[in-house]
């Protein structure tokens, strides 16, 4: 664990940003496989370093939340954590790992003691299993059961897991908001073309959402599918041939944020439960 070291101990309501850092981030993973290199971010807004999850965590704190990014190995999001302390807010990192249902375990028991129960939870996971497969292995046999198991457990047994840590709460309380950061693959089942991941299984993280709707709203808790339909600007992504040549089919995780943020202030009388964005250029995936 690492982060604030004292803790929440000013009692602020707290944001859990569930894979807060970005394949795409300079050194991320996808950003190596697509360039062959880390690539250098200094000129880039802090904003975008860390795409959706690091943009998510900055505007909670920059709210007034005491924030809590999660992320494999903690050294992934110390710039992040650096970045948000240094505009005067709060974090702290916490390890977790959606494949071990006891790191999932580990990891709230240290949120619930260090931070508290979270406000507001997104779930913002992603992978990247996949995407290096050539173009002619392209169809389902040629997909290994180890990248069809990742899949699933991000896209759907992770979020199962972590909805048992924190709706009890949220439901005992009668507020909170869980939030799933999702992609235009869990509108439909499409085949899976060169340098995709294994995505059809975000359908039933949409089906999730759905299922939470209808069995927690009326306890007060506010869930949502938000569809991010098309490429999160970050290092990796804006270093894309396709984003140099059209810079406006890249969407600002900036703007992403808000949106996350907006649907967690809504009103009662007015929740939105499925929200989709898509760059202006480009038709809207269904």
């Amino acid at each position: 664990m690492a982060g604030s070291a004292a803790g929440n101990k000013s009692g602020k309501p707290v944001a859990v940003v569930i894979g807060a850092t970005s394949k795409w981030q300079s050194d991320g993973r996808n950003t190596k496989l697509a360039h062959g290199k880390s690539i250098d971010d200094s000129a880039l807004p802090v904003g975008v370093r860390w795409g959706v999850g690091g943009a998510i965590a900055q505007k909670f704190a920059q709210e007034g939340y005491f924030t809590v990014v999660t992320t494999r190995t903690a050294s992934n999001a110390a710039a992040l954590s650096d970045a948000i302390q240094e505009q005067g807010n709060e974090c702290m990192i916490v390890e977790l790992d959606l494949v071990s249902e006891e790191s999932v375990t580990n990891a709230f028991s240290t949120i619930r003691a260090e931070a508290g129960d979270p406000d507001v939870l997104v779930y913002n996971a992603g992978y990247l299993e996949g995407r290096d497969l050539p173009p002619e292995k392209e169809l389902l046999e040629h997909i290994e059961v180890s990248m069809f198991d990742t899949a699933q457990h991000i896209a759907s047994r992770g979020p199962f897991l972590v909805a048992k840590e924190v709706l009890p709460a949220m439901r005992q309380k009668g507020e909170g908001s869980f939030l799933f950061s999702n992609n235009s693959k869990s509108l439909r089942g499409t085949k899976r073309n060169t340098g995709e991941s294994l995505y059809y299984p975000r359908v039933m993280m949409r089906t999730l959402a759905q299922v939470l709707t209808e069995e927690y709203s009326e306890h007060g808790i506010h869930v949502a599918n938000v569809v991010i339909d098309g490429l999160i600007d970050s290092p990796g992504t804006r270093a894309l041939p396709k984003a140099q040549e059209n810079p406006d089919i890249v969407i600002n995780p900036v703007k992403i944020a808000e949106a996350f943020y907006y649907l967690h202030t809504q009103d009662k009388s007015c929740w939105t439960h499925e929200l989709q964005l898509t760059p202006f250029p480009t038709k809207p995936s269904f």
